[in-house]
């Protein structure tokens, strides 16, 4: 029972941390002024990519974790590493991300694609360590959804002042758990 509860916690942790990259990203995008049916819309559909693209790499990862063994998880903690660096250099670039693309159509989709990537990372990790499959894509797909929309309603309001920080704190806590893998070996 409680490594179910470590191992619901550690997802949950992951979740946030993945969520803050559509967090940031919803700030700015609130500054569109949506409509709350617009905002609900953009919310589901990043939360349905935070489920279908860790799927996919859950399921590459089992592959890998078959074929390669330990060489698999150490890649996997290496990955984490490099997507915690990744997240938190973009933090700080001075690039106005949000303001060339629209959350609606293309726009809507871009974003998603943008801000689900790296969750397919992370779940090639989690396959190659063998996670709960059903556990991992309800925790991404709520936390991303719930993230969303919580940056999506906050930028309507704030004009960004948390944006840089929020991703620079979710590629931390990637980079955290990158080396709390590589240390189990």
């Amino acid at each position: 029972m409680s490594s179910i509860i470590g191992e619901l916690l550690t997802l949950i942790l992951m979740a946030f941390a993945l969520g803050m990259d559509a967090f940031s990203v919803g700030l700015g995008m609130g500054m569109f002024r949506l409509r709350l049916r617009e905002i609900f819309k953009i919310g589901l559909t990043i939360g349905l990519f935070h489920i279908f693209m860790p799927l996919l790499g859950i399921i590459a990862g089992r592959f890998l974790s078959e074929q390669f063994g330990t060489f698999a998880a150490y890649v996997g903690g290496v990955l984490l590493i490099i997507l915690g660096v990744q997240m938190i250099w973009s933090s700080f670039r001075k690039e106005d991300e949000g303001a060339l693309i629209t959350p609606v159509g293309f726009g809507l989709l871009a974003f998603s694609i943008s801000v689900s990537l790296d969750s397919f990372s992370v779940g090639l990790t989690l396959g190659i360590y063998g996670a709960k499959t059903a556990l991992v894509l309800l925790c991404f797909g709520a936390g991303a959804c719930l993230l969303t929309w919580l940056g999506l309603l906050i930028g309507r309001r704030v004009q960004g002042w948390l944006g840089t920080y929020s991703e620079a704190l979710g590629g931390s806590i990637l980079m955290a758990f990158g080396v709390k893998l590589l240390l189990l070996f």
